[in-house]
């Protein structure tokens, strides 16, 4: 196996703009591309490899070929999916407010679907650009549902303003909204299950207002504010090679930054799979079968069977997987002098 690289699928979306034509130099279609899904393998996309001998195969394919090569240990667990979506969002104006399900809620209602807990690295971001974030405290459900049938909802959510480099988590059941001038790395659950809330009464390109899901909503939404409403501060580590900063290590996913000024030792020992993508710089992955070189913007599939190999370059990397358990993390910062106090700027970790 070698680190596999993909044809991003480019979704149109009415709040999409061109900036990754501009910011990574992709070749876009017409139209406002709002969504490139880097790594997917999901019905309603799925990436197909665009280097090496697995050229012009899907994902799904080449998972269903080399199951635990690809994905490790999972395959073992039995996933129906592959557990991951990796996302870059160009929301040149702002996104509906919306909300996910958890895994329970969307089993029952949505025929099978997962649920969808995710976070978002700011890619980039316009001065003074926000972002829509939680419920306001002590808002019922029924003042809510009042302000949606109003068109009056924007007072009742938390606000917050983002710049380049922030980390944002949305567990299940958080109200959210990527306001204007704001591009995304997104990891998230392998769902494309999404409740709209409010879309700012206005319309869709046919001409009329966009189907909102508000029951569903607001059986999932969180009232009582049991999960954090700050931005992620993560826990860094100097390594050899540059620094990793651990932001998110909830059940479903953990996601690393890796600051690279030279050369950072990984290692894929057949366990898991991870997930690179490229925020800032160049450099190269180098492993035993060869050199895969990499620029801004690319996203790229570690094998599970790759072997040890190294990330080479001057880069930021955003790195996720998922974790065999969140006790592993816990150990791993222990055995760097870290607290359990300290431990809590990390977002998801001790979750039940």
């Amino acid at each position: 196996m070698y680190p596999l690289m993909f044809k991003p699928i480019l979704k149109e979306r009415i709040w999409g703009g061109r900036k990754l034509e501009e910011k990574y130099g992709r070749q876009l279609p017409e139209g406002k591309i709002g969504e490139s899904w880097d790594i997917a393998c999901h019905p309603n996309g799925t990436s197909i490899v665009d280097n090496g001998i697995y050229k012009g195969k899907s994902l799904s394919e080449l998972i269903e070929e080399r199951g635990k090569d690809i994905l490790g240990k999972i395959v073992e667990e039995d996933f129906s999916k592959f557990p991951l979506l990796i996302k870059i969002l160009d929301a040149s104006d702002v996104l509906s407010v919306q909300v996910h399900p958890d895994d329970e809620y969307a089993a029952a209602n949505e025929n099978g679907e997962l649920g969808k807990t995710e976070m978002w690295y700011i890619l980039d971001a316009e001065p003074g650009a926000i972002i829509y974030y939680g419920v306001k405290p002590g808002i019922s459900r029924e003042e809510f549902r009042e302000a949606i049938e109003k068109g009056q909802l924007e007072s009742y959510l938390g606000r917050m303003e983002v710049k380049k480099g922030d980390v944002i988590y949305i567990p299940a059941g958080m109200v959210h909204a990527i306001g204007a001038g704001i591009m995304i790395c997104e990891i998230q659950q392998n769902s494309d299950t999404t409740y709209r809330v409010f879309d700012w009464n206005r319309k869709g390109a046919d001409g009329n207002p966009r189907e909102l899901h508000i029951e569903k909503a607001l059986d999932v939404i969180d009232f009582e504010g049991k999960h954090s409403r700050e931005k992620v501060k993560g826990l860094a580590v100097q390594e050899q090679g540059g620094e990793r900063t651990i932001y998110v290590a909830c059940r479903y996913f953990v996601m690393e930054k890796l600051d690279i000024a030279g050369e950072m030792k990984e290692c894929a020992d057949g366990d898991k799979f991870f997930t690179l993508t490229i925020a800032e710089g160049s450099g190269e992955i180098r492993y035993d079968g060869g050199v895969q070189a990499f620029s801004a913007g690319d996203s790229l599939l570690i094998p599970a069977s790759l072997g040890s190999y190294s990330i080479a370059g001057d880069c930021t990397v955003i790195k996720a997987y998922v974790p065999d358990r969140q006790k592993d993390i816990v150990d791993y910062l222990e055995a760097k002098g870290f607290t359990r106090e300290q431990m809590n700027a990390i977002a998801g970790l001790f979750e039940d």
